[in-house]
């Protein structure tokens, strides 16, 4: 075995090893988050993300607390050992957790189902946490290349499982993420002579990538050997279809024979029947496949409350949001309407109704008045000329982790006053935005939230009276029935609604047995009509038990009626509209509590555990450095994600565009740190750190002008928008941690691995905490927050430099203002 030299270590191989590294930790990451999103609640599936940066972070600290083990002469060994380690174990946990049902229930039995579940998937990332800490700290001469290597293959990674996704489905990209680690095994060993592990570990690699060959075409027909058996604690539903992308799972199956309607009229004829096929996308969200042979096939549809609009419009032009199974286009045909576009952000949905059951719906791609766009709806809409009589949106939920990293709970673009006003804007005359969401008899809070969303879009329309403009009307079930959830749909026109047309309301909602709700004419409640109003409307819904504030582009969480600080409140648990609230609060609350404790052990655990403590001195300014840098990395990430995923439009886009660009725009920053040494090192890394605080203070003052100047661009005029803005940023962003070990290693060489734990550890928290801010604030002050971090860390910089007589050179004036700023 090669023994390296104590400064460096300058081979391809060990780059490349790393690059493989980083870029399967990152595709495991975020795939697990597309695949929990399946096999647990949605919300769980957040957690992945913490899980996996955790279990590096513990990585970090093994090899602090075992320096003699992890030795720079073994240090090329470890990494090829590790990451070795790293591919065989993403495959175990992998089928482990596929085969373990994950139980919610507030029992002991629950609590280690979850935590089972959660410690088993985190197993690999503490091999990786090893093999990069190793790769980081080991040979500080070298880590600015090193770390751009890191950062480079996290950034390819985003990219490399979108074009994966595509190919094959989420276990067997788990499969393929083993071989890609396995790769680095090889590189690595081929720099340490360690031939019988790299022989080892191109067997291993092989058999990866023959096994996710052939699962690949066996899957492409529905017999995949790695099936997903429990969904939701439950086993799955036999399958008569299957497809994967990078920000969804479908599943088709039987339905049943009576025709599905969302809020179907009690009146239909309960004799009738339908043929209909089930459509599940990931594990909540349903929509139904129609046969469509004739038109009395749709019969049904004429009763249902979402389709209320089509009683006061005819021969129409129809936009249909987000088509599902394409219910709400046959219920533009069943109507006679002139037209109707459906635009789908999800292709594998199209490709189920007009190819793969084609036949069973009849092709509706070859329907003359059908047309079918697959986009985002919202940056679709923005960018059209044209206008439409009816743009409907019926029960479209985010039940779902995207693949932009599941770093958010509940938002949704569709819901907030910026897309209301979108909508209302590209309407013809007298034309009419129609949403329907669940409403529950004694707590109609998403109707609530509805109502104030379309009032407050219509008075920044200009709109005095917005009550004129706006009827709601619910189906409910007997009120003897146990199941107390109906359906209410909001009409909201962009001109008063005419005395004909509220006859015409109301004759429909007594002939179907329908309740009007509210209308210019009447109000069920007084919330309803303040709602309505539009008077005094932040000053109403903040005292309002729930939040039924109308989100906006900067706090997209419609779903998301909980207020974090109630979530104790004994008579909001007891609430049933809520539930789905409390469990993803309680998950993010109980994350809060968890993970800073188990940063703060991070931290105190191993200086508590270490032996050497003539090291520690002069470690409270690195520590501070590197937890600032942590932070507000995350904090700038994160909150970006949730901004520019809105503004491009598609969760890939966010993947793709947002993470990949910071993240190459970082690996370049830290490259560029190659050659401070000291003793510039001081005076270049505070330039360096300044120039980052000043592009974070112009770019947060300027990317909301740039997004609302850009919103109806096309797309690649907005990735362009996104890459320009966000490439400086991550330039400057990617300098701080490499200057950060130069010192560090310059104070004290075996602190550098509990440095790095650290990093990752606050970087933990900080994938929580920007959850939580974003929530309860915005997504502004989530940005703003890490800003804050980046201020801090320049001074703990500046005093972790006084400490270590590395200003020796440095000219008496500059020492003095630094200090001067510093105090």
């Amino acid at each position: 075995m090669k023994v390296p030299d104590s400064e460096a270590v300058d081979t391809p191989q060990i780059w490349l090893g790393l690059f493989m590294v980083t870029l399967a930790t990152l595709m495991y990451e975020i795939l697990l988050t597309r695949i929990f999103s399946v096999t647990m609640w949605y919300h769980f599936a957040f957690v992945a993300i913490s899980v996996a940066m955790f279990g590096m972070t513990v990585g970090a600290i093994i090899v602090y607390l075992l320096p003699n083990y992890f030795s720079l002469e073994r240090a090329p060994y470890h990494l090829a050992l590790s990451s070795l380690l790293f591919a065989i174990s993403i495959v175990v946990s992998f089928m482990t957790h596929l085969s373990t049902p994950f139980i919610v229930s507030r029992s002991l039995v629950g609590l280690y189902s979850i935590a089972l579940n959660y410690a088993v998937i985190s197993v690999p990332f503490i091999f990786s946490g090893i093999c990069v800490c190793l790769a980081l700290t080991k040979f500080p001469q070298q880590v600015s290349k090193l770390y751009a290597a890191d950062l480079a293959g996290a950034a390819v990674g985003c990219i490399l499982l979108i074009y994966t996704m595509d190919i094959t489905d989420g276990p067997t990209a788990v499969i393929v993420v083993a071989f890609l680690a396995s790769l680095g095994t090889i590189f690595f060993a081929g720099s340490t002579g360690a031939w019988k592990l790299r022989r080892f570990a191109i067997l291993c690699g092989l058999s990866f990538a023959a096994f996710a060959v052939l699962n690949t075409v066996l899957a492409s027909h529905q017999r995949s050997l790695l099936p997903l058996m429990w969904v939701r604690g439950v086993l799955e539903s036999p399958l008569l279809y299957e497809k994967w992308n990078s920000f969804s799972r479908i599943s088709v199956f039987d339905g049943s024979k009576e025709p599905v309607g969302w809020g179907l009229s009690s009146t239909y004829p309960s004799d009738r029947k339908a043929r209909q096929l089930n459509l599940r996308i990931d594990a909540n969200a349903g929509t139904v496949l129609t046969a469509f042979n004739s038109m009395q096939d749709l019969e049904h549809l004429k009763y249902d409350v979402t389709n209320l609009a089509y009683y006061l419009k005819k021969d129409s032009r129809v936009l249909v949001i987000g088509v599902g199974g394409g219910r709400d286009i046959l219920s533009a045909l069943i109507f006679g309407q002139q037209s109707v576009l459906g635009v789908e952000i999800n292709n594998n949905i199209l490709d189920a109704i007009n190819r793969e059951f084609g036949d069973f719906t009849q092709h509706l791609d070859r329907n003359q008045k059908v047309t079918f766009v697959n986009d985002e709806a919202r940056s679709y809409i923005a960018r059209q000329q044209d206008k439409f009589d009816i743009i409907q949106v019926s029960l479209i939920d985010t039940y779902a982790a995207t693949a932009a990293g599941a770093f958010v709970l509940s938002e949704n673009s569709l819901y907030t006053v910026e897309a209301w006003k979108i909508f209302l804007e590209h309407l013809r005359p007298n034309g009419i935005v129609t949403f329907s969401r669940w409403y529950r008899r004694e707590n109609p809070g998403e109707v609530y939230r509805l109502t104030a969303l379309a009032s407050t879009s219509l008075m920044q329309l200009g709109i005095e009276n917005p009550r004129n403009h706006i009827v709601m009307v619910r189906n409910m079930p007997p009120p003897s029935t146990y199941f107390d959830w109906g359906v209410g749909t909001i009409l909201v026109q962009n001109a008063p609604f005419s005395d004909e047309a509220l006859n015409s309301i109301e004759a429909v909602s007594r002939s179907m047995q329908f309740d009007v709700v509210l209308s210019p004419r009447f109000a069920l409640d007084s919330t309803f009509a303040t709602l309505a109003e539009g008077k005094d409307l932040d000053t109403f819904t903040a005292q309002f038990p729930l939040n039924i504030a109308p989100p906006t582009d900067d706090n997209p969480f419609f779903f998301q009626m909980l207020r974090l600080r109630d979530i104790f409140k004994k008579e909001l648990r007891e609430r049933g509209d809520i539930n789905s609230n409390l469990k993803a609060v309680f998950v993010l609350g109980s994350l809060l509590i968890v993970i800073g404790g188990l940063t703060f052990l991070c931290i105190i655990g191993p200086l508590i555990a270490t032996t050497d403590r003539a090291s520690l001195r002069g470690a409270l300014p690195l520590m501070v450095f590197f937890a600032c840098i942590g932070l507000g990395f995350m904090f700038v990430e994160i909150s970006q994600l949730q901004r520019l995923i809105i503004f491009l439009g598609h969760p890939t886009y966010g993947l793709s565009v947002v993470l990949f660009s910071l993240l190459i725009a970082s690996g370049l920053g830290s490259y560029t740190t190659q050659n401070v040494s000291n003793p510039r090192i001081t005076v270049s890394a505070m330039i360096r750190l300044f120039l980052l605080i000043g592009a974070l203070i112009i770019f947060g003052t300027l990317t909301p002008y740039a997004i609302k100047g850009f919103q109806g661009s096309t797309t690649m005029v907005r990735i362009l928008v996104s890459i320009g803005i966000l490439l400086p940023l991550g330039f400057f962003m990617g300098m701080a941690f490499p200057l950060g070990m130069k010192i560090a290693s310059t104070k004290s060489s075996s602190l550098t691995p509990w440095l790095w734990g650290i990093n990752g550890a606050t970087s933990v928290c900080a994938s929580v905490l920007a959850v939580a801010i974003a929530m309860t604030a915005s997504i502004s002050t989530s940005f703003w927050t890490g800003v804050a971090c980046y201020i801090v860390a320049p001074i703990a910089f500046l005093w972790a430099s006084s400490g270590i007589g590395i200003l020796a050179t440095v000219p008496q004036k500059v020492k003095a203002s630094f200090y001067k700023e510093a105090a």
